[in-house]
């Protein structure tokens, strides 16, 4: 069975570092920009719209709105907006990596994308709300004292992101095979659990 794994995350819970080093350690490519730099020459927009597709939806009533305008006529041959454009483009190109090979994929409803693919495991990775909030500041560069309205507002951006486009609700468990809360746990640790967990699964 190959190794497919997703990996979705709570702003500053350190998903993708512990994603990256998954694939490390299963010798399997790293998705994460690189399906960014694949949207962009696959849909011909922009790399900035790529790139702030989730933070986009940080207002669900807005978000919802603008994707059903057809804004983007003229773009995939027929009428659509650029929010549902840019998710049919990164549906293709998770599926595509899905089909072709083994991995590891950051984010972008991977989970749902993939959820009918045999051999795929979704991981949440999740942190107490301080922890991730000092991640932010220490690690990711963000100004000192606004850290809790950067991870709230990424958290609510992604969680309307992938519920307008799976109709699942993001961070439910049963939309995933493993979680874990890494503010008890090491980067290292986490990956080599999730390690451990897909060389371990049954596969159904």
């Amino acid at each position: 069975m190959k190794k497919l794994i997703t990996i979705s995350r709570e702003f500053g819970s350190g998903g993708r570092i512990i994603g990256r080093l998954v694939a490390e350690k299963l010798n399997v490519p790293f998705y994460d920009k690189e399906i960014i730099d694949m949207a962009v020459e696959k849909s011909g927009l922009s790399r900035e719209i790529v790139e702030t597709a989730e933070l986009r939806a940080k207002n669900s009533f807005s978000y919802s709105l603008s994707s059903a305008m057809n804004f983007g006529e003229g773009l995939m041959g027929d009428a659509v907006s650029v929010n549902e454009k840019l998710f049919i483009t990164q549906f293709d190109v998770i599926n595509q990596i899905g089909d072709e090979g083994e991995g590891v994929i950051v984010g972008r409803c991977a989970d749902y994308i993939l959820k009918d693919m045999p051999g795929v495991t979704n991981i949440f990775i999740y942190g107490e709300l301080e922890d991730r909030i000092k991640r932010c500041e220490e690690i990711y560069g963000v100004d000192a004292g606004k850290g809790r309205e950067t991870v709230l507002t990424y958290d609510k951006a992604r969680a309307n992101y992938y519920n307008y486009h799976t109709c699942q609700k993001w961070g439910q468990f049963s939309n995933y095979n493993l979680a874990i809360n890494s503010s008890y746990i090491s980067e290292e640790q986490a990956a080599n659990l999730i390690v451990t967990y897909v060389n371990s699964r049954s596969y159904k």
